[in-house]
């Protein structure tokens, strides 16, 4: 096997469609993709049909954005039904969520000079959600940023002119809807967080207690350290294990798709409680 459950198209903030992304799975070899869109799955039905002719076994996810403790996580769902009512009720909040926050952020460099980026980031994102990747490459297109990380750097982040705080959906009520869709929540990229060992032992509770599957314990970025930890953390929480290059597009080359290493020894996979 060589999975990736952890990916992205043009439904959000990725550079490849859905068909596309399936075409560069298959030339890397990956037997099972997960397409895991923020907070939409918009990007499922295109990228089934593709993965089915391609000879890829396809798990429809999403990821989706959750506060917790006033801490931004992101969740993945994997192996969804994507007809769910209360899933794609609570997608359709999320989205709304964004397309204010999107405004607000146009608003926000507008009033230092910025002007045009709220129009510009909606043409980059085309049918997709306006994202804070979508702000980023139209800053770099307009010359503000040499790429999108200096963007991040400089405008996007807690206390720079373009950020927004935003309240998400909470951790139990999105397990909730990824359970009630059949499928498993996974905790996206946890060595990204930045939190301290009792404040990642919090939320490790609090994910399991709210009825959580697992976590992903090797993905894009991280080193063998993180993975090392996201592997004590998984046996220590009794949780499955994933992996995921959270990949979003050819260009940057710390997360490429259908990269990764196998999970390490004695993490029991999440691909067994797929049905």
């Amino acid at each position: 096997m060589n999975p990736d459950l952890h990916t992205h198209s043009t439904a959000s903030d990725g550079t490849l469609s859905p068909t596309a992304l399936v075409e560069l799975a298959r030339q890397k070899s990956v037997t099972h993709l997960a397409l895991s869109d923020h907070d939409t799955i918009a990007g499922l039905t295109e990228a089934a049909i593709a993965a089915q002719q391609a000879g890829i076994t396809f798990i429809p996810g999403v990821e989706i954005s959750v506060t917790w403790q006033k801490k931004l996580f992101h969740i993945v769902g994997l192996n969804i039904n994507q007809t769910n009512n209360e899933l794609n009720e609570g997608l359709i909040t999320l989205q709304s969520i964004r397309l204010k926050r999107a405004q607000l952020m146009g608003e926000r460099l507008a009033k230092r000079k910025i002007t045009g980026m709220f129009e510009l980031a909606q043409q980059l994102a085309g049918e997709g959600m306006i994202t804070r990747t979508h702000f980023a490459r139209a800053l770099v297109e307009k010359g503000y940023a040499p790429d999108v990380g200096a963007v991040f750097g400089s405008y996007l982040k807690p206390g720079k002119p373009g950020y927004v705080s935003t309240e998400w959906a909470a951790l139990d009520e999105v397990i909730g809807w990824i359970n009630g869709a059949g499928g498993v929540a996974v905790i996206a990229h946890p060595g990204r967080y930045r939190l301290s060992g009792s404040w990642m032992r919090r939320f490790l509770t609090a994910f399991k207690e709210a009825g959580g599957s697992g976590i992903e314990v090797v993905y894009g970025q991280a080193n063998p350290l993180d993975i090392t930890n996201s592997r004590r953390q998984a046996l220590a929480f009794d949780l499955r294990g994933s992996i995921g290059s959270d990949f979003h597009t050819p260009e940057n080359r710390w997360s490429r798709l259908g990269c990764l290493p196998a999970l390490p020894e004695g993490v029991q996979p999440i691909w067994e409680l797929f049905q």
